[in-house]
C-alpha cells in the first residue's frame, strides 16, 4: 500500500457540539472515557497497514497537536509519518473556504509524496473500517473517485449526502442534504448516505481540485461541489461500508455520526448497552491512543454506603467512594464522594463531585467541581436556566465549570 497517502479531514469547529468545542477543535473531543474522536479514524488506517498519514488542523488545534504528540508520533521509520498539518495560509490570509478547499491548499504534500491514490477521510466518526477493502474496490474498478456508503433511516437521511447507484455500483445521483431525500428503491426507511470517507485516484484529484479553485461560485466542498460535478462525467463508485469485514467483530458494521450532542451521549450509552454494538475489546483490531501514567480506577465502601458499579466504563486514575454508577462512561482521574449516583452519564475526565449527589443523563466536561447534594438532569426547567440543554434533554456542564459553590 505504499502507493496510497491518508490525508484526515480535522479541522472541523464542531458548533453542533458546543459547549464542548468551545475550547477544543471537534476531532479533540475525548470519546469513550480513555479516546478522542480523531482516535478512531486514526486506528482505522494503522489497522489497515496505511502509514503515511496527514491530518489537516484549523481551529482550535492545540489539544489534538497535543494529543497527537503524545500518542501518534512515528519516528525514525522512513517513508512512514503521523504528521498533523496546521492551516498555513499559502495561498491568502485565509482559512479553508470548504473540505475541497483545504485539500487543495496541502496539494504541495501530495505532491511529495507521489501516491497513486488519496485516502480522504472525515475525523469525527465512531466505527471500525479495514480501509485495505475500499482501497482494492477502488483499485478493481479502475475508478476515478470512490465514495464510502452507509444506509440511514430516511427520517435522518437531510443530514447527509445522499446516493443514488446502479447494479454496477456506479454513482448516478448525488444530493447534499436535501430537503427531500430519495429513499433506496427497494427500502422506502431508508436512504444511501455519503459517510465523507472518499478515494481519489491522485491525477483526478489534482485537476479537479484545481477546476474547483478556479470557480468562484464554488463553495469548495467535496459533498456541495466536487462529487456532484464529477459523477456525470467520470467513474464514481459507491462503497457499500456493510460489505466492510474487520477481522475479530462479531457484530455487523457500526457507525455512528456525533455530530451533535444527542448522537454524542447516545454513542455513548452503545458502549454501555447489554449487547454494545461496538467493542473496546478486540485484540485484532487495538484501539490506540495516548495513555497518560496512572494507577488503576479504584472503587471503596464507606461505613454509610457501598460502591455498586453496572454497565459502566471507568477510566484510571478514578477514584469512587461508596457511590453507585450506572450505565456511565467516566474519562480519567474522576473522583466521587460517597453516596452519589451518576445515571446514563459521560464525564470527561478530571471530574469531581461531591456528597449525595445525583446526576442523570448529563455531560459533564473536564476540570468540573460539583459541591455536595447537587442534582443535574431531573429538573429539566431548572437545569436550562443553568446549564446547556439539547432537544432530547441531555445536560451539558462546560468544562471548568464550578457547580453549586
Amino acid at each position: 500500500m505504499a502507493g496510497v497517502l491518508a490525508m484526515i479531514l480535522a479541522g472541523g469547529e464542531g458548533t453542533r457540539l458546543q459547549p464542548l468545542t468551545v475550547t477544543r477543535s471537534k476531532p479533540s473531543v475525548p470519546f469513550g472515557g480513555s479516546y478522542r474522536l480523531i482516535d478512531f479514524v486514526l486506528n482505522n488506517f494503522v489497522n489497515s497497514d496505511f502509514l503515511r498519514i496527514y491530518v489537516l488542523t484549523q481551529f482550535k488545534s492545540q489539544s489534538l497537536y497535543l494529543h497527537m504528540k503524545k500518542g501518534w508520533n512515528l519516528t525514525g521509520i522512513t517513508g512512514r509519518f503521523i504528521d498533523p498539518i496546521p492551516a498555513q495560509m499559502r495561498m491568502g490570509k485565509r482559512w479553508y473556504d470548504g473540505t475541497a478547499d483545504a485539500i487543495y491548499q496541502n496539494m504541495g504534500f501530495v505532491e511529495l509524496t507521489a501516491p497513486e491514490h488519496v485516502c480522504i477521510f472525515g475525523s469525527d466518526h465512531i466505527y471500525k473500517m479495514d480501509i485495505r477493502q475500499m482501497v482494492d474496490f477502488h483499485k478493481e474498478k479502475k475508478a476515478a473517485l470512490t465514495v464510502a456508503a452507509i444506509r440511514v433511516p430516511i427520517a435522518q437521511a437531510h443530514l447527509f449526502g445522499i446516493i443514488e447507484v446502479n447494479d454496477a455500483g456506479q454513482m448516478i445521483g448525488f444530493e447534499e442534504k436535501p430537503k427531500h431525500p430519495k429513499s433506496l428503491p427497494h427500502d422506502p426507511d431508508h436512504a444511501l448516505a455519503s459517510m465523507g470517507n472518499y478515494v481519489f485516484e491522485t491525477q483526478t484529484l489534482y485537476s479537479e481540485l484545481t477546476l474547483d479553485a478556479e470557480n468562484e461560485a464554488s463553495s469548495h466542498d467535496f459533498g456541495r461541489d466536487i462529487i456532484p460535478d464529477l459523477y456525470p462525467r467520470a467513474a464514481v463508485y459507491v462503497y457499500d461500508y456493510s460489505n466492510n469485514k474487520v477481522e475479530g467483530e462479531k457484530t455487523a458494521v457500526y457507525w455512528r455520526d456525533v455530530g451533535n450532542i444527542d448522537s454524542y451521549w447516545q454513542a455513548h450509552m452503545d458502549l454501555v448497552a447489554d449487547n454494545p454494538p461496538f467493542s473496546l475489546y478486540n485484540r485484532k483490531w487495538p484501539l490506540h491512543t495516548y495513555y497518560p501514567p496512572l494507577p488503576p480506577a479504584t472503587f471503596i465502601n464507606t461505613a454509610e454506603h457501598q460502591a455498586c458499579i453496572s454497565h459502566s466504563l471507568i477510566s484510571a486514575g478514578c477514584y469512587i467512594q461508596g457511590s453507585s454508577i450506572e450505565r456511565s462512561v467516566m474519562g480519567f482521574r474522576c473522583n466521587l464522594a460517597c453516596g452519589s449516583r451518576i445515571e446514563e452519564s459521560v464525564l470527561l475526565g478530571d471530574v469531581k463531585i461531591g456528597e449525595g449527589c445525583r446526576i442523570r443523563r448529563t455531560i459533564i466536561d473536564k476540570h468540573v467541581e460539583i459541591a455536595p447534594s447537587v442534582v443535574i438532569g431531573e429538573n429539566p426547567a431548572h437545569d436550562r436556566e443553568r446549564f446547556t440543554v439539547s432537544d432530547q434533554g441531555i445536560v451539558v456542564v462546560p468544562k471548568g465549570a464550578r457547580v453549586g459553590f
